[in-house]
């Protein structure tokens, strides 16, 4: 595939932090109809957002900021104590609709897909981003967002050695870890969900923490724990997002960590 790259200046950037390194890559959707309205968005100065790439349906890539820029992406948003992730980060918006009124999120086009493996192949090269850090909008701001959604192959790109991906394998073997741990020290093996508490809830959370994700560790599961599993699930563990931490969604998180 030959890819495409259009330049379409936009003005929403400031200066990066003085010796900043570029370290990251946030992957969005745009939740507008087209890519005619999300470039007019992000190159809106009024809107005051932006992206340095747009990948339309058709796998043409917009060129919105320059890479040495600081493009307003984020917003409010952490991973593993960066709190500017604006300032760290590469952001990628690919046009698509957003989730469906009935909370359905349709499949992102193959052209599209391609598009956007070239470019993070070439970010990533150019870069060196680790990848425990590409990531979702949803995994950087749980609380706020939920894009690029459930419907994008993360596992896709991952065979193409863009972010981590669990095998089911693994996740299995770590299940059955998880149910004879529990049996060796005599408690139940209980999903976790909202309003529980205790140490297998801190437990939880700090391994949440330990990957990245900002989660208070107080062994209370409440509304942000949930926003934080959620955010998970729609990266990791895309066939059940419920917010509730079963022992599937337990292994994936020790996989994923021990895959970093």
């Amino acid at each position: 595939m030959t890819t495409s790259f259009f330049n379409h200046p936009s003005p929403n950037h400031n200066a990066r932090p003085p010796n900043q390194a570029i370290n990251m890559l946030v992957l969005h959707y745009t939740g507008l109809p087209t890519a005619h309205s999300a470039l007019k968005r992000l190159c809106d100065r009024q809107s005051k957002v932006s992206a340095h790439y747009l990948i339309d349906e058709g796998g043409g890539i917009f060129v919105l900021v320059d890479e040495a820029r600081r493009a307003w992406h984020a917003g409010v948003a952490y991973w593993a104590g960066e709190n500017d992730i604006n300032a760290c980060s590469i952001g990628i918006e690919l046009a698509h609709k957003g989730h469906n009124a009935d909370g359905t999120c349709d499949p992102f086009p193959q052209a599209q897909m391609e598009a956007c493996a070239d470019l993070a192949s070439q970010l990533l090269a150019r870069y060196n981003i680790p990848p425990q850090r590409i990531l979702g909008h949803s995994d950087v701001a749980p609380a706020r967002k939920i894009d690029p959604g459930e419907a994008f192959d993360w596992a896709w790109l991952a065979a193409r050695d863009i972010g981590l991906w669990p095998q089911q394998k693994q996740i299995k073997d770590k299940m059955d870890d998880i149910k004879q741990s529990a049996i060796k020290q005599n408690r139940a093996d209980k999903v976790l969900c909202v309003d529980d508490k205790g140490e297998q809830v801190r437990q939880l959370q700090t391994d949440l923490a330990d990957f990245g994700y900002g989660t208070r560790i107080d062994g209370f599961y409440g509304a942000d724990t949930k926003a934080v599993i959620c955010a998970f699930q729609r990266h990791f563990r895309p066939q059940q997002i419920d917010g509730r931490a079963d022992r599937e969604t337990r292994a994936c998180l020790q996989v994923v960590r021990q895959l970093c």
